[in-house]
């Protein structure tokens, strides 16, 4: 059947065939290519066809997941309208807007959508299985690193209270405004914390740069925890794989693939 084949060719199919794999690597060239103006200021000549067979290649890739959705989604004709506000079709959608432009010059406003292309980089998860493991990691410890992000803001606010009260606005040795608003605290609490410290912002009294070196401390055990989380299911996940698991899959709805 055409549509199976199709499916099989674009999903990568459980043989992982000589043609899919071509097809996954072909569309991570495209990828690749699409994303090289971002890269230059000036809008070199090449870059209008690059951008063209891109958006093209695109399109055509939208349109036979969507016509055969109804495969891998199993929910009959109802797919075709699920598929469109599955997370890897609006992903898909979003990195063919700025091609837009090249259809019609009147899109205008679609000028903001240029940093729509870096939306491009995301379907490199559907073409890679490892990030695809990471991403799946991450779901299944959602709950842990959730309270740690939590945990995270949390501090960030409490200390950037703390120096708003404290630092006195006026660098009493400059005459230099130290905090100019609440928010220029909270910058500066979220640099500090993860320990990156611009040097922009600093305490000019002894009790500012105290409450510096605690953040700066307890910075680094706050953003430790995700890592020994991640690191820890991901090594989980690597295990189950060899030991004969599921494939991760790459689109929502998505049928689990076996290890051949």
């Amino acid at each position: 059947m055409l549509k199976q084949e199709i499916s099989n060719l674009i999903n990568r199919d459980r043989n992982g065939s000589l043609a899919s794999r071509v097809y996954d690597w072909m569309m991570l060239v495209m990828i690749v290519l699409s994303i090289v103006p971002l890269m230059f200021i000036k809008d070199y000549p090449v870059f209008r066809p690059i951008e063209i067979v891109t958006v093209a290649v695109f399109i055509i890739d939208y349109g036979l997941r969507w016509w055969t959705a109804p495969i891998y989604l199993r929910r009959g004709r109802l797919s075709y309208l699920v598929y469109p506000f599955t997370p890897m079709a609006v992903i898909d959608l979003l990195s063919i807007l700025p091609g837009l432009s090249l259809i019609n010059p009147s899109f205008k406003l679609l000028r903001i959508t240029r940093l729509l292309r870096i939306v491009r980089l995301l379907k490199v998860f559907r073409y890679t299985d490892k990030v695809t493991l990471l991403i799946n990691v991450l779901h299944k410890e959602r709950q842990v690193l959730l309270t740690v992000l939590m945990l995270a803001l949390f501090y960030i606010f409490i200390t950037a209270l703390v120096m708003f009260n404290a630092e006195p606005h006026i660098n009493p040795e400059t005459g230099a405004v130290t905090f100019h608003s609440f928010f220029d605290a909270l910058y500066w609490a979220t640099v500090t914390l993860t320990t990156v410290g611009y040097g922009d912002l600093c305490p000019a009294t002894d009790v500012g740069r105290v409450v510096s070196m605690l953040s700066s401390l307890f910075g680094v055990a706050i953003i430790a925890l995700p890592s020994g989380v991640i690191t820890a299911s991901y090594l989980e996940q690597l295990r189950e794989l060899r030991n004969g698991g599921e494939r991760p899959d790459r689109d929502s709805g998505t049928e689990p693939r076996q290890e051949p």
